[in-house]
């Protein structure tokens, strides 16, 4: 097993009902950054299958404010500050993310908790906001944010370097955009968002939703010169075969690994 892992605690887009929204822990030894939290309290259930103690994540990072991504970090934060008024949390709670996603989540916050819990943002809970090509770090994983210059929605992508030199990359879940080659490029992991086979186009139209196939993902991956891929985001209507035909329509483009995690998968980066 390795020091380094991805922990996918949920794979699908916004409105699948056979696995869990997109969310992801990057592990490196002890440390962990939790990277979106999914749509409800499905994160809590996906934690626990995953064997993952709230009480061990001090990190989260906030891609943008759509409610498959944000609505599970309002539980997060609620359970963290549960658990720290019932002196089972040690430490502080971090959680990153650009103006936007923090003025959501607080304001979802402030509106929905008790008067009790809210007493402990900004005093034990941090909402930490980050601009473009800003670093911050947890433990030894040095974290660089960059916006995707989405033109739907303020997002971030991340890069990580690991304490063992890798560079892991989450381009965030719409097409990549060029003007981020200087993050994306050589990239030892690239994840990238996959809404559907581009076999299956016209059914799930992700052009239209301003996301892109298995097979632009391929080519992406080629030009970006990854070492390995890793494909998120999807539909979920044929599951037991999205592995392999996700696989296979990327390959086409792309000859280096190629991941197509189900939830609660673990990818050892090595």
């Amino acid at each position: 097993m390795s020091d380094n892992q991805i922990i996918m605690l949920g794979t699908g887009h916004a409105t699948v009902t056979r696995c869990y929204n997109t969310c992801f822990v990057l592990k490196s030894g002890n440390d962990m950054l939790l990277a979106d939290a999914g749509g409800g309290n499905g994160i809590l259930s996906q934690l626990k299958k995953a064997h993952i103690d709230l009480a061990d994540i001090h990190d989260m990072f906030i891609t943008h404010a759509h409610t498959d991504h944000i609505l599970g970090a309002v539980w997060i934060v609620r359970m963290v500050i549960q658990r720290m008024k019932n002196n089972t949390y040690d430490g502080c709670f971090s959680v990153y993310g650009h103006d936007k996603s923090l003025n959501v989540l607080d304001s979802i916050c402030r509106s929905t908790l008790h008067v009790s819990y809210q007493a402990y943002l900004g005093k034990r809970v941090f909402f930490h906001e980050v601009k473009d090509a800003d670093i911050f770090n947890v433990g030894d994983m040095e974290i660089q944010c960059f916006d995707i210059k989405s033109a739907k929605e303020k997002q971030f992508g991340f890069r990580a370097i690991l304490p063992d030199g890798q560079k892991l990359v989450c381009l965030g879940d719409e097409p990549y955009n060029e003007a981020n080659r200087l993050y994306a490029e050589n990239a030892d992991w690239l994840m990238c968002e996959a809404f559907c086979l581009y076999a299956d186009r016209e059914i799930f139209k992700p052009y239209e939703k301003q996301h892109s196939t298995a097979l632009e993902a391929g080519i992406i991956a080629d030009k970006l010169n990854a070492g390995n891929l890793l494909l998120y985001h999807t539909e979920d209507k044929n599951l037991p075969a999205r592995k392999s035909k996700y696989t296979a329509e990327a390959s086409q483009n792309f000859k280096g690994n190629i991941y197509v995690p189900d939830d609660l998968d673990v990818i050892d980066i090595a």
